[in-house]
């Protein structure tokens, strides 16, 4: 089953980077055509990476709900518009004032088209729900956008140790990761014994940010 999902996800990965190519060239030309100029329209092409555990989606999550920040766009996380993060805020803020549902409509609920938190005290949760609390992402993606609006490295604090802990990160080299996730992962992002697993699926000897994993992955238990 897991040899079957590593190769499902390199194929959606490749599928994503058609159809975005695809899509990008038909923008590009109508954005030409207007202006009436040739060249260039994108400053880049579009990438995809193959996320191949929990860890994975969640530093590419908080890279991309940061993005806004790093841009400059934006001072915090809950005023980052057009990400996932600001959708489940406001959500989260309207809801709470629905008189339907005082009580469960908690910060966890999530928009009908964004997959929910499933939660730590949740045993019986979908599997397409991610694995972690939305409260300790919030606070983590917090964290990170003060350290990566400070322009410092900072410390990991120990509240937000264990959603990290949870997952198997190193939490020193977590604000490294997510804020050069596209340059230290430009294919694949997991453990090593995912990647070596992944490389004999598809044939291809090496993938660039082996090293980063190693690092971004505490140890596994003798």
């Amino acid at each position: 089953m897991g040899r079957q999902f590593l190769s499902f996800n390199m194929w959606v990965s490749y599928l994503g980077l058609w159809y975005m190519r695809c899509l990008n060239e038909h923008i590009a030309r109508l954005a030409n055509a207007e202006d009436g100029c040739t060249g260039r329209f994108w400053e880049g092409r579009f990438k995809s990476q193959a996320l191949l555990d929990e860890a994975a989606v969640l530093a590419c999550m908080a890279y991309v709900d940061l993005n806004p920040i790093r841009a400059g766009m934006a001072e915090t996380p809950e005023t980052s518009e057009y990400t996932s993060l600001f959708e489940r805020i406001q959500s989260s803020n309207t809801d709470s004032r629905s008189p339907e549902k005082p009580n469960d409509a908690d910060i966890r609920h999530s928009p009908s088209h964004l997959l929910p938190f499933s939660g730590n005290e949740q045993p019986n949760a979908p599997d397409f729900a991610l694995p972690f609390d939305f409260l300790d992402y919030l606070s983590l993606v917090d964290w990170t956008g003060r350290a990566v609006r400070e322009d410092k490295r900072g410390a990991i604090p120990e509240d937000l140790a264990p959603i990290l802990l949870r997952l198997g990160v190193e939490p020193e080299n977590w604000l490294d990761s997510v804020c050069q996730f596209e340059s230290r992962y430009r294919r694949v992002m997991g453990p090593v014994r995912k990647l070596r697993e992944l490389a004999e699926i598809t044939g291809i000897r090496w993938f660039h940010g082996i090293s980063r994993c190693l690092q971004f992955y505490r140890p596994s238990p003798v």
